[in-house]
């Protein structure tokens, strides 16, 4: 029996069949490698796959716990942080040149640790203050990430941060590193879905629809959006530590105001109501970031634009699907089902 969101037991319902679309995507990407360049691999998929893994994180709390919050940016450049300050980097006076199996952990933990303890502030407000209060602590983090010289190493930051060498693999290599983002992509997505579908992720839920009847049912509420700020900064942590992999260095820019503001429209234009929502915005995003200032160039058109045409297509998706393609793609499906004969026509 489980438990639904209004105390009421009820039975378990049966396994979801999984749709044909997964079985093709998920065959399509194992076989990547072979029908793409190295470009492609690191810069375009293993870009989409740690910025959806942080906008994942985004899409939890908003999703299903209701929780705006403009934070996961910089829980996971705090993880990023620590992973030049705890391993090794090009700045030798200040890393620590710990091994991997201490300094990938506590990067982690610290990061979680920061992610919850905002989180505990965040939830003793609603709606336009959480939100502000989120910026406004990563606002202070940036500021204090480009200021401090003895930890963060100010604005310059660390430079020759790769990942170790395990098993005799260069994960920094494109194939390599394209298995490592994919994998952890896949985690964090099976991991949400199952969270979603848990005793937790329902009460979750149920929070967020009536957080004062859900306080009434015994559920301790603060409790609940506290723990869903601490399992989306896991996620967050994990997505900091493989982009400055990618990157090879960190700086203050990486969490930066205009990055924490992409990590939301990530989220949003993919679509909060799925988790594999964030990964669709976030292959869009990345596209669009890669390809869009080349595309402008020819044109003789300065490449910075391309920050307008992300905001046009943001503000469209928006308004015709507040949510996201998937609410667009949800919107044609059902249109078919009302008009079958029609959709084969077409």
């Amino acid at each position: 029996m489980a438990l639904a969101a209004d105390g009421l037991q009820v039975a378990p319902t049966r396994v979801e069949r999984i749709p044909a679309a997964y079985w093709v995507v998920g065959a399509l990407l194992l076989i990547m490698p072979l029908l793409a360049n190295d470009f492609v691999l690191f810069q375009v998929f293993g870009w989409t796959f740690i910025m959806g893994l942080i906008a994942l994180s985004l899409m939890f709390l908003a999703g299903y716990g209701g929780m705006v919050s403009l934070i996961q940016m910089t829980v996971a450049g705090v993880a990023g942080y620590m992973t030049a300050i705890l391993g090794s980097s090009g700045v030798e006076q200040i890393s620590l040149g710990l091994p991997w199996y201490v300094y990938i952990p506590a990067a982690i933990a610290i990061a979680t640790l920061f992610g919850t303890l905002v989180g505990a502030l965040a939830v003793r407000t609603e709606g336009i203050y959480t939100i502000m209060i989120t910026l406004a602590i990563g606002s202070a983090f940036y500021y204090f990430a480009k200021q401090n010289y003895g930890i963060f190493n100010g604005y310059t930051g660390f430079n020759l941060v790769v990942p170790p060498d395990l098993f005799g693999v260069d994960w920094r290599q494109p194939i390599a590193f394209y298995y490592l983002t994919l994998g952890c992509a896949v985690l964090g997505y099976l991991a949400v879905l199952y969270v979603a579908r848990a005793p937790f992720g329902l009460a979750l839920q149920g929070v967020r629809d009536n957080p004062r009847r859900m306080a009434a049912l015994g559920f301790n509420v603060t409790a609940h959006r506290i723990l869903a700020y601490s399992l989306a900064s896991v996620l967050a942590a994990v997505g900091g530590i493989l982009l400055v992999w990618q990157n090879a260095q960190i700086s203050p820019g990486t969490v930066g105001i205009p990055v924490v503001i992409d990590v939301l429209v990530i989220a949003v234009v993919g679509g909060l109501r799925h988790p594999i929502g964030p990964f669709i915005g976030a292959l869009i995003y990345v596209l669009l970031r890669t390809f869009t200032p080349d595309v402008l160039a020819a044109f003789g058109q300065s490449g910075e634009r391309y920050k307008l045409l992300i905001g046009l297509g943001f503000l469209l998706v928006v308004f015709f699907s507040p949510d996201g393609v998937l609410g667009l793609w949800e919107r044609w499906r059902a249109r078919r089902r009302r008009d079958p004969l029609k959709g084969a026509a077409q």
